[in-house]
């Protein structure tokens, strides 16, 4: 048996996660997948047959070595969450989909990060910790993730991009190169980002603008 694992976040993207782990053991079984964590009230142990395990509190009195991956797409929630596990037991392994382009020697990575089905990392890419890349998205050279961004299926990011922490860009929205985004930015599905954005920010449109900031 592989590594017992878990998944914090039981929506959608967790079952998404789920099934990513599912296709890393087709090719070589490391992890034994043990159940969901989560602080939802509303969430029993059991339902539609997946376990429960328990929230934080649970996660952090865990007695035993335990991978976590985090699925949880709000860069800022995400953030929050990890920032409460303080249990020396837990570790966050990066998660990448068998079916990922790209030579792990082009590109470093952080930990806890999740990278799905069907991208494509070309070189000299630097990724920070929590990283979530979704399905079928693609990152060119010299690109910099910080930690805790999020970038939904679709996405195009050209070369020489750096990604401010916590940044959240929306599905087949699509970054020019040389391009900066702040921290704590959200970019608007679909949009083309065509010159660099301040941090806490929302940004939407062809060519994205600015239409809100938050604090």
């Amino acid at each position: 048996m592989g590594k017992k694992i878990a998944i914090y976040g039981f929506g959608g993207f967790g079952r998404e996660v789920k099934s990513l782990i599912e296709d890393i053991n087709t090719n070589k079984e490391q992890y034994e997948f043990i159940g969901f964590f989560d602080d939802n009230p509303e969430i029993k142990n059991t339902i539609n047959n997946y376990t429960i395990l328990g929230g934080i509190k649970e996660l952090n009195a865990w007695n035993d070595e335990i991978s976590i991956a985090v699925a949880i797409g709000d860069p800022i929630t995400k953030k929050s969450i990890v920032q409460k596990i303080n249990n020396p037991k837990v570790s966050f392994p990066n998660l990448i989909h068998p079916s990922v382009i790209g030579n792990p020697n082009n590109y470093t990575i952080g930990h806890g990060c999740i990278i799905c089905a069907n991208n494509i990392l070309t070189v000299d890419i630097t990724i920070g910790n929590f990283l979530i890349l979704n399905l079928a998205c693609t990152i060119g050279h010299d690109t910099l993730i910080k930690d805790f961004c999020s970038i939904m299926p679709g996405v195009n990011v050209s070369g020489e991009v750096e990604l401010g922490a916590c940044s959240y860009i929306g599905t087949g929205a699509k970054i020019i190169n040389l391009v900066h985004i702040g921290k704590n930015t959200i970019v608007g599905a679909g949009a083309v980002v065509s010159k660099s954005l301040p941090e806490n920010c929302t940004a939407v449109g062809i060519p994205a603008k600015p239409i809100k900031f938050s604090k």
